[in-house]
């Protein structure tokens, strides 16, 4: 099969609009004055409540969202594709509770509450969670993104991956968080044109049947004992949405957290509304006639249900309209991975590089820092994409562990005093040996632990994520109580205190504002701010 040369064209002229969006949005409307490391992180704090909306929106719709959607409709039926509800209600939950006091308090990134509450040893255990979930959610969209391109395009697969990657990183690199917003509004046009267009010819095309055939199919059905593991499921996803920088990015780089919250609340909605077409093509998946087309077979009967909406649009659209569809799809994958990188390399270069191993470092050296961080992670999550065979597996035991640590820990951090080091490490600790003794079928990881009702069978039906995570977090306030008991009372001796708790009693965040968020302070309650930004740091 030849290459698809219009398709080609169309996707390099889709990606050139893209690069040119982020080095515009960069040089124009991004840096006003000297080039800051707040301005790359949190865009100077001044990305408009629109802008705001849709790179939370772009964000959250991404390609494992549009993908991962179809493919479980199709698989599992609707009642188990829990993520579009789970990331509505998670997105409006973190909108209420978490980005308010974040955004007051004018963190730069999600680790800045660990480092105020527990110290430099837990926010690198943190960090350690947090990448290994973003390498891996934007290997394994990586890999689909290339897949997809080898099917409709016919181009080589390493090519694909390679050439998507390095227009991602390239124009992350160049303008940051205020590129990497102004490109999701592109991205979010083409995700919604490309999907909307295709879903009418999909229905209309001669080879899908009427979806009510099928119902029982794409709806699937839950039974009595699948309860248990489907609350459990929806938990996590719920849940799971908040703790990620991707997230606490945009909430950050808005003016005043009234704003962070409506484009949180605003960007579930959506979320939740443009999910519509994917769930449509999955069902329509479980309806189409696979063996007049040129794939012979459903892609579920093959191990391909991963590439059931790609297919779909392939096989039942007209060329032009799928190679639109796949515009959508190359949209919504580089929209993942740019968040996800510029949030890593956020994290790296403020909460590691600077505040651990170069506290003096200039603006301008942790500038080229963060770019190179940006650079090393695509090039990561790169390799990852093409040469390990299970990074599906791996990123759905990396988002649990997001889930059962990274949420208890933020939450202690954020609304617990009483919480502490001691405590923060043993909770980790905790949910690491509880989530990994549950085992995970799509890595081959056999369970040491045996929930109640487990089976040979159904493996685990106990709800073991959610227990994983309540442990932790009781892990974190029990410990941190005890630990607080023995030093801060001085029922030890200080020089035990490894984790120096007692130095960090008292101890605030405290970020410089800029002369530019002066009149932002003013505007947005400043004696509140004042009081939340308290100045008498004790001396790191």
């Amino acid at each position: 099969m030849e290459v698809n040369v219009a398709g080609l064209v169309v996707l390099i002229c889709f990606y050139l609009v893209i690069f040119v969006v982020g080095v515009l949005a960069a040089r124009r409307i991004g840096h006003t004055g000297q080039p800051s490391l707040e301005s790359s992180i949190v865009a100077d704090r001044n990305i408009p409540t629109v802008v705001g909306i849709f790179t939370m929106t772009a964000t959250t719709v991404g390609g494992g969202y549009i993908n991962g959607t179809a493919e479980s409709v199709a698989t599992y039926g609707l009642v188990w594709t829990l993520a579009p509800l789970g990331i509505f209600i998670g997105l409006i939950t973190g909108g209420v509770v978490y980005a308010g006091p974040m955004r007051d308090k004018r963190y730069m990134t999600m680790l800045d509450p660990f480092y105020e509450r527990f110290g430099h040893v837990v926010v690198f255990l943190i960090y350690l969670a947090s990448l290994w979930g973003d390498l891996f959610w934007t290997a394994s969209i990586l890999n689909a993104l290339g897949t997809t391109l080898s099917v409709i395009i016919n181009i080589d697969l390493t090519v694909a991956i390679v050439t998507s990657a390095g227009v991602t990183v390239a124009y992350t690199m160049v303008g940051q968080m205020i590129s990497v917003a102004y490109t999701d509004i592109v991205q979010l046009f083409f995700i919604v044109l490309g999907l909307m267009l295709c879903v009418p010819f999909v229905l209309t095309n001669e080879h899908v049947g009427n979806l009510e055939m099928t119902s029982a199919s794409w709806l699937g059905q839950l039974t009595p004992g699948s309860i248990s593991p489907w609350i459990d499921l929806l938990i996590a996803m719920t849940f799971g949405t908040i703790p990620w920088q991707a997230y606490f990015q945009r909430v950050l780089s808005v003016q005043t957290s009234r704003q962070a919250q409506v484009l949180s609340v605003t960007g579930g909605c959506a979320a939740l509304i443009l999910v519509i077409p994917s769930v449509i093509i999955g069902a329509a998946s479980t309806t189409a006639d696979w063996n007049v087309t040129r794939l012979g077979v459903s892609p579920l009967a093959i191990n391909k249900s991963s590439m059931v909406l790609p297919y779909v649009l392939y096989e039942f659209t007209p060329p032009t309209v799928s190679i639109i569809g796949l515009a959508a799809i190359s949209a919504a994958v580089m929209s993942s991975m740019d968040s996800s990188i510029l949030g890593s390399s956020s994290m790296f270069t403020y909460n590691i590089y600077k505040n651990i191993l170069r506290s003096k470092a200039s603006d301008k050296e942790l500038l080229w820092v963060q770019r190179l961080a940006i650079l090393a992670l695509g090039v990561i999550a790169t390799l990852i994409s093409l040469y390990v065979p299970v990074i599906y597996g791996l990123f759905i035991l990396a988002a649990d562990v997001v889930f059962v640590i990274l949420l208890p820990q933020l939450t202690c951090a954020l609304f617990f005093k009483v919480s502490n080091a001691y405590g923060a490490v043993c909770g980790y600790l905790v949910g690491i040996i509880l989530r990994f003794g549950a085992g995970e079928p799509y890595l081959n990881l056999n369970p040491f632990i045996f929930y109640p009702w487990f089976s040979e069978t159904d493996g685990q039906i106990f709800p073991f994520r959610t227990f994983a995570m309540l442990c932790s977090f009781v892990t974190i306030l029990v410990i941190s109580f005890f630990a607080n008991l023995l030093f801060r009372k001085e029922l030890l001796p200080k020089y035990l205190d490894i984790l120096g708790i007692s130095d960090r009693e008292g101890y605030h965040y405290s970020p410089t504002p800029p002369a530019s968020d002066a009149s932002e302070l003013s505007a947005s309650q400043s004696d509140k701010d004042r009081s939340n930004v308290t100045t008498n740091s004790t001396a790191m």
